[in-house]
């Protein structure tokens, strides 16, 4: 197969095509610049920072900052927001339970046992006590352990305790259920709740 032979005028054309193209890639013979050596001859000269941009007039770093710090919204302890908590059965029978003066007729030991095992329990033992006319029953949860290593993210030594008054304020133990006061010393303190509860209709 013959080639054919290009006209002048389309030689000439192309050439003018050519001129405009650019290349995808560098030609591999074409010279590679070398960044300019410094006074050592190894290492370029480093460049020099640039200036900051002047701040604005009547600018000043922490003009709008809080006083004070930061503060972290952090959950009040159990004895905080128990004393928060409204008072929702008699006056004097409240002052009377804080002191330790009225006895618990029936108590349930959560002490050792976890989560899962402790919420059944518990609410049995509660909606039990009211059908059973009871008035005033004492929660012992234990104080809990404290560990050196609790992750990032920090927690509170005992999770019983944390958790106890959460269900007691959920249904279905929440019918049931007036008020959790933290126990007086002589019935366990801060590992234990006094739990008064409600009259039945």
């Amino acid at each position: 197969m013959s080639r054919r032979r290009l006209h002048p005028d389309e030689v000439a054309l192309w050439r003018r095509v050519a001129e405009t193209a650019e290349p995808l890639q560098p030609r591999r013979n074409a010279p590679i610049e070398k960044p300019a050596k410094g006074m050592n001859g190894n290492k370029p000269a480093p460049r020099p920072a640039p200036e900051p941009a002047p701040l604005p007039e009547g600018f000043e770093i922490g003009r709008n900052a809080r006083p004070g710090g930061v503060r972290h919204d952090l959950l009040p302890g159990i004895t905080e927001r128990g004393a928060a908590a409204p008072l929702q059965m008699d006056q004097k029978a409240h002052a009377r339970l804080k002191r330790g003066k009225l006895k618990p007729e029936a108590r349930i030991d959560l002490h050792g046992m976890t989560l899962d095992q402790a919420r059944p329990a518990l609410i049995g033992f509660i909606l039990e006590s009211h059908a059973r006319e009871r008035r005033l029953v004492l929660v012992i949860t234990g104080k809990g352990k404290h560990r050196d290593d609790t992750g990032p993210i920090p927690m509170r030594p005992g999770a019983l305790r944390h958790h106890v008054p959460m269900w007691l304020q959920a249904a279905p133990a929440s019918q049931a259920v007036l008020q959790v006061v933290q126990a007086h010393v002589r019935h366990g303190g801060e590992g234990a709740y006094y739990v008064y509860l409600r009259r039945r209709r």
